[in-house]
This record gives structure tokens, sequence and C-alpha cells, in this order.
């Protein structure tokens, strides 16, 4: 029979942490540390089977799973001596949620489970303080009336700010016994008149409603959003821990609060955190009050006048210092912890590994190795490539001028500029169907606000700490976050945030510091990122294990010159249609489509020669000696002709025609479907003088390059979007014409290659006869998705979310390669090329060339090298690396 439930604590536990994909992430670690013998309220973890199974059978639960919790909760029972439901001496627990990978805040917990109207005055008598036994009863009412019952936070809200004004309260702490009575009465008579039913005082049904909605929260809109962004499969579902509640809030001998192992931010090997006396757990991470450093150092730096907890609570400091130690060396990585302090005795909530900024993980698995606590292979492994995106990008320049108006806690570092937005809504609107920058400024953040978040440059808020929703987010996606900041002034009805006695206006430009937790008024310049050190190092280890190399997509200077100093091993696109759109040359460029004859073209593209020239020898010089795939025309013309009067007007005088024939040449060339028309090597079959004259520019730069003393230069020129042999084999004969035109005329001699994009379904089927003629293919995987799927990249964002919130689509097949379909295609064609042409070299060229899942795909099938834009170079070589580890 299945196992449904798995229990914990007293010293020992049913589970392992290897058993992470059956008790989720929490549950798993929950036992672990049970076994650890460290001091874990006892509790059981129901499987994430359980979730499958739930939502298999409309929302129906296993059989026997009823009479495995009951069992389980007498185990607890037994452990704690206390009933579940006895009204004398009452257990209470917490229903929280655990999926496999860690989902901060964006499912369902409820704390405090099995208070009624008895238990209440039960857990008054026995712990001696009403106060707590009704301040608990009113936080379990309002979190099951919002998670479970559906009424909304607001609700509860309203009436509890205006008992604190009619008292002529600040802070909840002045709340007396009998105000927190009146409070509780006031929110089961909303909850009674939202539902039209009382609020349940079974604790038994109070418990399976908390269960129901933890599994409920699996599907909610802002966990599949979040599961969307990170890749997490909804298959995986989550598991739900039910533990015996312990109390931070039963006066100043308690306490709450969240720690890391090491600095999360920085990767510094010092303990770090933030706690709250006399509060829950939900207190700190919800930004409602100011919470304390943890350590005495923490409070001299940051200059709270709060005292830190290592001074307040020396002894539990202690033993809290003993399971760090104790947790990191078990795991061998950054632990990330919850506490409860109750009576000054320690209670460990949950460890996992800890979310961390890409400096902190390149740091920790560096130092980590250099103590020998981790090997090499490790170090590599514990850096998501992805992460790496956040050293990438430029950071402040510490000479600009900048005027500060406001400060934060420095929650997630990096530097962004962008217009004030005070909601998520207003975040994706902007960015994505208006194209700006923005940041997101909110009071303080919830697990709604996930979409915006991540549209978002970076996040400011007022209020939170390190550990606050806005923090823990913004780090895990690599935005710069801002928490905090108390003094700034944010006023959503009237869209205006007062910083410093400036009063901004939504659609104003701010910048933030994730850094220093600074606000600035108005967008300040950058610096490029210092890539030495820990980055460096890490690079260097993964260079000598992976086996792919790992070129870059680039046709200008700058962004070759960028892609160099990110170590790529040269170009793996070059797309020369780039080149022709700059003001000097696109007269010419329109001149040669306007041409009615052969001769009228060559006159057109001779003024075009010393331009794709000079273009060539700058990117061979650059690359020194590493190779250039440079692909020849690929667009349809009708993109580089005027649309406007004005434009249409200056290309017929410059063109020495009339303004009708520009108009008629552009209806000539008008088509349907251009991404599937007149374009490619359609273009150099008709026009076969615009491939003659980019192979000249080629071969003459080569020569020039290297007479001038650089390396050989070995061009591989790529002739794009074949269907089949004959195309290649017309357009490979005049590109070696042209060749040997030039080597007669330079008495130079040439080493070159000629190959093809692979970019058409047809194409891969017939790789065997295609490979007699190319020696390269690069396989194109973004059109090659787009042919293959029949989607248009641009347009098909309309639906996909729909259709991978469906499980039609695992994720966007335009940021992962889709390895049913486009990657059989991919292999097929590499097998049948190699059995043509067995030393032929293999690559990919779009963008899927850096996503790491894409590039393990490329080294399971021996590919020889992809290629990225430049900014992804770094994250394609570790990404290649643990490519070449894990296989």
């Amino acid at each position: 029979m299945t196992k449904w439930v798995y229990g914990f604590g007293g010293g020992s536990a049913e589970g392992r942490s290897e058993m992470r994909e059956l008790l989720g992430g929490k549950g798993a670690n929950l036992a672990e540390m049970s076994n650890l013998g460290l001091p874990v309220p006892p509790g059981f973890t129901i499987t994430t089977e359980v979730c499958t199974a739930f939502y298999d059978n409309d929302r129906n639960y296993p059989a026997d799973l009823n009479d495995e919790v009951e069992t389980a909760l007498k185990a607890v029972e037994n452990l704690v001596g206390r009933k579940f439901g006895n009204v004398a001496d009452p257990l209470l627990v917490s229903v929280r949620s655990g999926a496999r990978a860690s989902m901060p805040g964006m499912m369902d917990t409820v704390l405090n489970l099995g208070l009624n109207d008895d238990t209440v005055e039960g857990l008054a008598a026995v712990s001696g303080d009403r106060r707590f036994a009704y301040d608990s009863y009113r936080r379990f009412i309002q979190m099951y009336g919002d998670v479970v019952l559906g009424v909304e936070h607001y609700n509860f809200e309203e009436i509890l700010e205006i008992h604190k004004e009619d008292k002529g309260y600040v802070l909840d702490t002045e709340m007396s016994a009998d105000d927190w009575q009146e409070i509780v009465e006031g929110f089961k008579a909303k909850v009674a008149e939202e539902l039209g039913r009382p609020f349940p005082q079974d604790p038994r049904e109070q418990l399976w409603g908390a269960i129901g909605a933890v599994f409920g929260s699996w599907m909610n809109a802002r966990a599949n959003t979040y599961r969307r962004l990170h890749n997490i499969p909804a298959s995986w579902g989550t598991a739900v821990n039910v533990q015996a509640m312990v109390f931070g809030n039963m006066g100043n001998e308690c306490a709450t609060g969240v720690c890391f192992s090491r600095n999360p931010s920085t990767g510094e090997n010092r303990f770090y955190g933030e706690y709250l006396i006399n509060a829950q757990g939900e207190d700190v991470v919800a930004g409602i009050r100011t919470p304390a450093p943890l350590t005495k150092i923490e409070r001299e730096e940051s200059g709270s006048d709060l005292l830190s907890m290592e001074e307040a609570m020396p002894a539990v400091f202690a033993d809290l210092v003993a399971v760090r130690d104790k947790l990191e060396a078990h795991y061998r990585d950054m632990q990330d912890m919850e506490f409860t302090v109750e009576s000054n005795r320690l209670y460990m909530l949950q460890t996992r590994s800890g979310k961390r900024t890409a400096k902190a993980a390149l740091r920790i698995a560096v130092e980590m190795c250099d103590d020998g606590v981790i090997s090499r292979d490790d170090a590599l492994m514990r850096v998501d490539p992805a992460q790496l995106d956040q050293m990438l990008h430029p950071t402040l320049d510490p000479d600009a001028e900048k005027q500060v108006i406001g400060m934060g806690l420095p929650a997630s570092p990096g530097a962004a500029s962008g217009q004030i937005v005070f909601s998520a809504e207003v975040a994706e609107d902007w960015a994505h169907n208006k194209g700006r920058k923005v940041v997101l400024v909110r009071i303080e953040t919830s697990p709604e606000d996930i979409a915006g978040m991540h549209a978002a440059e970076g996040i400011l808020t007022a209020r939170g700490g390190m550990t606050s929703h806005a923090a823990v987010v913004a780090r895990g996606m690599g935005k710069p976050c801002v928490c905090g900041a108390g003094a700034i002034k944010i006023d959503y009805r009237g869209g205006t945030m007062n910083a410093g006695g400036v009063m901004l206006k939504e659609g104003d430009v701010i910048t933030i510091d994730g850094g220093t937790g600074e606000v600035m008024l108005g967008e300040v310049a950058t610096l490029k990122p210092d890539l030495s050190g820990d980055f460096s190092q890490l690079m260097e280890w993964a260079d000598g294990v992976r086996r792919l190399k790992v070129r870059t997509n680039a046709e200008t200077p700058e962004d070759a010159e960028t892609a160099r100093g990110f170590g790529a091993e040269g170009i793996g696109l070059c797309r020369t249609e780039h080149m022709f759109f700059d003001p000097a040359r696109i007269i010419s460029m329109r001149e040669m489509i306007l041409a009615e004859t052969e001769a009228g073209r060559r006159v057109a593209l001779a003024k075009l020669l010393p331009y794709q020239r000079q273009d060539f020898i700058d990117l061979f010089r650059i690359m020194k000696g590493l190779p250039v795939t440079i692909r020849l025309l690929d667009p349809p013309l009708h993109e580089f002709l005027p649309h406007g009067d004005n434009e249409i007007a200056e290309v017929a005088k410059a063109a020495d025609v009339s303004e009708s024939i520009v108009r008629r040449r552009l209806l000539d060339l008008a088509e349907s479907n251009p991404m599937l028309g007149h374009r490619g090597c359609r273009l150099g079959i008709s026009y076969p003088e615009i491939y003659e004259m980019q192979a000249r520019a080629i071969f003459e730069a080569a020569i020039e390059v290297s007479k001038a003393g650089g390396d050989q230069v070995i061009p591989e020129i790529m002739i794009p979007l074949v269907v089949g042999k004959k195309e290649l084999e017309i357009l490979k004969a005049a590109i070696v014409k042209v060749a040997s035109e030039v080597e007669a005329e330079q008495s130079a001699k040439l080493t070159y290659l000629v190959g093809t994009m692979i970019e058409l379904p047809r194409a891969a089927l017939r790789a065997g006869d295609i490979a007699e003629e190319a020696e390269f293919f690069s396989f194109g995987t973004n059109d090659l998705t787009q042919t293959t799927f029949g989607l248009s990249r641009d347009d098909a964002s309309h639906f996909l979310d729909t259709y991978i919130a469906k499980d039609i689509f695992a994720g966007d097949p335009f940021v992962s390669l889709d390895q049913e379909g486009v990657g059989e295609l991919i292999a097929l064609a590499a097998e049948r090329g190699r059995k043509t042409r067995p030393d032929i070299k293999l690559g990919i060229c779009g963008e899927h060339g850096g996503d790491p899942s894409s590039i393990a795909f490329c080294e399971a099938q021996g590919l020889d090298y992809v290629s990225c834009s430049p900014y992804r170079v770094p994250i394609a070589r570790l990404a290649a690396a643990q490519a070449a580890l894990k296989k």
C-alpha cells in the first residue's frame, strides 16, 4: 500500500533529506534535522503524491489518508503531551506547503490552527497569558479566513485599524487581552457576514480545510506565475507539513527569526539574519514590524538602534550558532533557516539551501572549495548559470553625479533606473506593451506582485527587511532591490511618492542601488562589471572541464569586444544584414534593390563593398585568428526599403528615379509571409551578385588582416535557409569562384569553409545530401523552432502562457529548446551529416545557445560549439561545464 504520511520529531523521522521529491523540500529537511537530533517541533508530512492524487481525482483524497493523518496526529500528541482539540491544554498546529523547489511566499500557510472559543481559554490558562491567547486566536481567524474561507485580508485589517484609531493605539503591542478579544469577535462577525455561516469551531474541520487550501494553492495564480518564471513543472506537486506550534509571541523571552549561515548578498562567511522579540514568523517576512539584526556586528554596521539577538538573548544565540555550524557542515552549503524561541528555548522550523545573489553564489562556491569542504566539480555545480546574468550588467559609476533622495536596506545588488510605477499591473503593461523600463515602487510587496516584479528593472519598498518577500524574490530573480525605505511616503491613490522632500509622480525616473540601499533622482551613469576574483576563478575551472566551445553572435566591433572580454572563442553568427542599416549605407542598399538590371545592382553593390570589407577587417582583428562564421544576407529585401513619404522621396532622389518607381518596387517586394518568402539563399539564387560582393568583402578582409601580421584568418561563410543540396551547390560554386579571383588579384592563398544554416525541417531531413557540399552546419534554432511548430516568435506570446498553463508546452520553446521535436530534427541532421562527412563541424547559433538546458542537449548530441549573445557567453561557459560533468 502507498504510504501517504511521514512523521518526524523527538530525535527521529520516517523520512530523509534524499526523499525531496516525495516529501518536498521543507518536509525532507524537517526530517533530516530531526534525525540529526536538532530541536524540531514534532509533526508530519503529507506527501506530494497526495497532491497529484488530489488533482487527478477531482480534488478528492485517497481513501486511507484520513486514518494515516489521525495516526500521525496521535504521535505528535504523545511527543508534545497535549491533545488536539482538548479544551484544557490544546495542541495547536501549523499547516504549511512544501514543494521540492523553494517557492517563497507563493503558497498558503495557516498558523495557530486548533483554536476556537473554548480552546483559546485553555491556552490562556496554560500559558498564564490571556493576551497572548487571544492575539493567537485573532491571527488564526485572520489567516484561516483569508487562506481557507476566502474572506479577503483587508476585511480584517480594516477592523483592526479602526479599533486602534478608536483607542489611540499606534502599535499592535499596545493592544490588551480585552482588545484582542474584542477584535476576535469582530473578525468572527465579519466571517459570518461574508459567508453566511459562522467561523468553524471544530479543530478537525479546520485541519482538513487548511490541508485542502494548501493543496489548492499549488494551482493559484501567483504559484503558477512563479513556476512559469522558474521552470518548475506543475506535475511536481506540493507536500503539506503539519507541525506542533511553538510560540514566539508569548512575551519578551520569546522570539522568531530568519537567518543565513552566510551573507546571502555578498557570500561572506559570517552569520547573518533578523529576528523579532514577542512575534510570530509571519511578522518577520511580512515587513509589518522592523526586525532587529541577529548579531552585534550587523547592528553596528547598519546603525540600528535595536538590540541584536546576540546581545538580548546570548544563551539562545549560542545555541543557534551551534545549529548553524552543524547544518552547514552537514549539507555542505549555505543554509537559510527559520527559528522560534519559546520561553528561552530554541526550536528550528526550517532549513534549506539559501537563495543567494550571483556574487554570493560564486564566493561561497569558491571559498568552500578552497577550504576543502567541496570539490571543484561540486563548486561548478553549485552556481546556477542563469544567475550569472546578475554580474554581467553595469553597476553605478561611483564618480557619477547623483542626488540621493532616500535610503533603504540593500536587499538585492545591482543598479536599475526606470520610470516609477506603483502597481504590478502597470509594471507589466508599461514594460511589455509600451517598451518602457520601470521601477516597481510598493509600500510592501506580496506574492500577487510576482509578475510585475519580473517585468520591472528593480524594486523599491517602504517596508520590510532583508528577508521580506520583496528581498527574497528579487534576489532569486536577480533584480536590484531596496527594501525598508521607511522615510519614503507612498500614496497609491494619488500616484505619488515623497522622498527626501522631493515629490515624484508615476512616470518620473529614479535609480536604485541594491548594493548600497540608495534611492536617487533621475538616471545615474553606470560602469561595466568587474569579472575578476571569484568569477574569473570559477570560469577558469569551467573552461578546464567543458568540451563544448562557446562562440558569440556579433556583427559590431562593440559586441565582439564585449564577447571576447567574456571569454568567447569566436563568432558563431555574424548577421551581415545588420551592417546595411547604417545611414551611410542604407541609401546604396536601397539603390541596389531599386535597380532594374544586374548591371545597376552591381554599381550599387560596388559602393557597399568597402563598408562590408571594413566590417570584416574589424571583426577579424578583434577575434585574432578565432573562427568567425558570417551569414550572408538573410532577410527579404523589403525590410531595407522606406515606407514614409519623406524617406521615399530621399531614396528616389539618390537613385535618380521617380517616387512612383520606388512605390511600385515596394509593392513588388511586399510579401504575405516574408518569413517564408524571398529571403536567405533564395536571394542569392535570384541575385547572385549580392552574395558575390559579400564573399569578396570577406576574402579581401581576411587577406588584409593576415598580411598585416595578424593571426591567420579562416572565415566560415554560411549560406542561410537552404532546403537541399542544389541551392548550396550553386552558391558555393560562386563563392569558390570569387575566392579564386581574389587570390589571383592579391597573390595570396585563402583558407576558408563554406557551410550552411540548418533552419528548416526539410534541410534537417536532407542533411546527408547537404553535407556533400557543406563543411559545417550551424543550427538556426530560432527559425527551426518557428518552422517546426508553425509558430511566429513575434506573435506566439499572445497564447503561449495558455499552452504552458495547460501543460501542452513544458515551457516557451523560444527560450529553451524543444528537445522532443526540434531536438530530434537536430539529432537526425547531425547523424546524417556526420555519416556523409565525418569531420563536419556542428554548432547552434540561435538564442538557445545561451540557455543551460539547451546547452546540455547540445553536449549530449556531441555538437562542437554553441553561439549566443555576448552577455550570455559566461552563462554558456558554465552551463557547458555542468553539462560535461552531468554526462
